[in-house]
């Protein structure tokens, strides 16, 4: 099986004094994933009183687990430097993948709400639900009772 080659990330910027828009195209992957977080560190330094900055997602045609990492890397990076991070134009591919890998949450919120989750170590389950609300797991059936090896049996005839 023959993996197809990966598109070039392209990051086109655009910025106004507070706040930083980077719209990304090609594949956030394990050969790309670097330009990323370089990006990152480039527009953060270039702009210390930033208050945001917005990713646009909507041209990444694939993004597997080293794009996944350079996410959350970023947003270590903005909640460091006191910035919100923004996934405008998540394609559902993205939605999913964060989603599985319960990031969805953590990547989205304020800035506040991360790292009340990091402090709490999550939050409700990724599914979405609360705890309270899952369904019970389903029953087996009653009780199994246990066995009793001949030995123990007395002869009651």
């Amino acid at each position: 099986m023959r993996s197809l080659p990966s598109a070039p990330l392209g990051l086109t910027y655009s910025s106004s004094y507070e706040v930083v828009r980077v719209e990304l195209s090609g594949d956030l992957d394990h050969r790309h994933a670097d330009l990323l977080v370089e990006a990152v560190d480039r527009v953060l330094a270039a702009h210390p009183a930033l208050r945001d900055l917005r990713l646009d997602c909507a041209g990444l045609s694939a993004v597997d687990s080293s794009g996944l990492s350079a996410l959350l890397m970023v947003r270590r990076r903005t909640d460091k430097a006191g910035a919100g991070l923004h996934l405008d134009g998540r394609t559902v591919q993205l939605n999913r993948l964060l989603e599985i890998t319960c990031t969805l949450e953590y990547l989205t919120a304020p800035r506040a709400g991360a790292q009340a989750l990091r402090r709490t170590g999550g939050g409700a389950p990724c599914s979405g639900q609360a705890e309270e609300n899952l369904p019970a797991a389903p029953s087996t059936g009653p009780e199994p009772r246990p066995r009793r090896d001949r030995r123990d049996r007395r002869d009651t005839r």
